[in-house]
């Protein structure tokens, strides 16, 4: 897409977290992961004010088959025709295919993020560089990974194991990838929490903000006590600035239309008008109890004039 043609208000990954940053907030990066659930992301962000990310990841894309230009323009449509004022970033989550992050890009996403976490320190190195050099250069903001965040059910990455951010790994990674935000593992991970419990190793977290200036990201926030992401977002020297949440939406989505078993992006747009509302409204709830409750992004849209 050509950035003169977007809207004014979708900005970068690295604008955002620069406002979320200096005013001690995260920014939900929220998964909609079905087309018609970008609308009532959009609808709770311009409610509460508040800045939002809009994302999926490739594994995303793949299951509920979606293309990168699809989700894009659906995004770019509803913008426009629900009059979202607020400062957005549409965002590719989890990937490992440069072709996918070209796609996106070229697509209008702003934002794209590189997991090469299952690689060595190496070859994470030269692979998230690289990613960092083609996109900055086409004006998108880069996420990268570095140690593993762990899994429940394999929806956004296809790993269980979890290692943990090593802070000094962490100086070197930044400094010679040129990464605009840094995903690290400190205890969370990607799912439903059922038998091991959610927790933030809050001394890590500082000990890699004190190490490099990157905007730090967690994910799997879906299922984690407001209290503890409270905890990792203020921390005196800037703590979390982007928090991805995925699975709560889905789970209020299916649980409104009575199922348990995910639908196909064909399916969910098949659904009857009056199914689809129910849908959309639960996740427009789920939505704004995250920035009141869970975030402290409401009202914060004003921070970005």
């Amino acid at each position: 897409m050509n950035t003169e043609l977007r809207p004014k208000n979708v900005i970068t990954l690295k604008q955002a977290l620069e406002v979320a940053e200096k005013y001690g907030f995260a920014i939900g990066s929220f998964s909609p992961r079905y087309t018609p659930m970008i609308t009532p992301v959009l609808r709770a962000a311009e409610k509460m004010k508040s800045p939002a990310i809009v994302q999926i990841s490739h594994k995303e894309l793949i299951r509920y088959g979606i293309t990168p230009k699809e989700f894009a323009d659906e995004f770019y449509e509803k913008v426009v025709s629900e009059g979202i004022t607020v400062p957005l970033v549409l965002h590719l989550d989890h990937t490992k295919e440069l072709e996918t992050i070209a796609l996106a890009i070229d697509a209008g996403f702003t934002s794209v993020m590189i997991d090469a976490s299952e690689k060595n320190l190496e070859d994470n190195i030269s692979t998230s560089k690289e990613v960092a050099d083609y996109a900055h250069a086409k004006g998108v903001s880069v996420e990268a990974e570095l140690g593993m965040i762990g899994t429940t059910d394999f929806v956004e990455t296809d790993k269980d194991e979890e290692l943990y951010t090593d802070p000094q790994e962490a100086k070197r990674f930044v400094n010679e990838t040129n990464i605009d935000a840094l995903a690290v593992s400190c205890g969370t991970a990607h799912g439903v929490y059922m038998v091991r419990q959610p927790k933030i190793d809050v001394a890590r977290l500082q000990e890699i903000r004190s190490l490099t200036p990157v905007h730090l990201v967690l994910h799997g926030g879906s299922g984690v006590p407001a209290e503890m992401m409270e905890g990792a977002i203020r921390l005196p020297s800037g703590g979390v600035s982007k928090v991805n949440i995925a699975t709560d939406l889905e789970l209020s989505f299916l649980g409104a239309l009575g199922r348990e078993e995910r639908l196909t992006n064909e399916e969910c747009k098949a659904l009857e008008p009056s199914l689809l509302g129910k849908g959309r409204a639960a996740v427009e709830s789920t939505v704004i109890d995250k920035m009141i409750h869970f975030l402290g992004s409401k009202a914060q849209a004003d921070h970005f004039i």
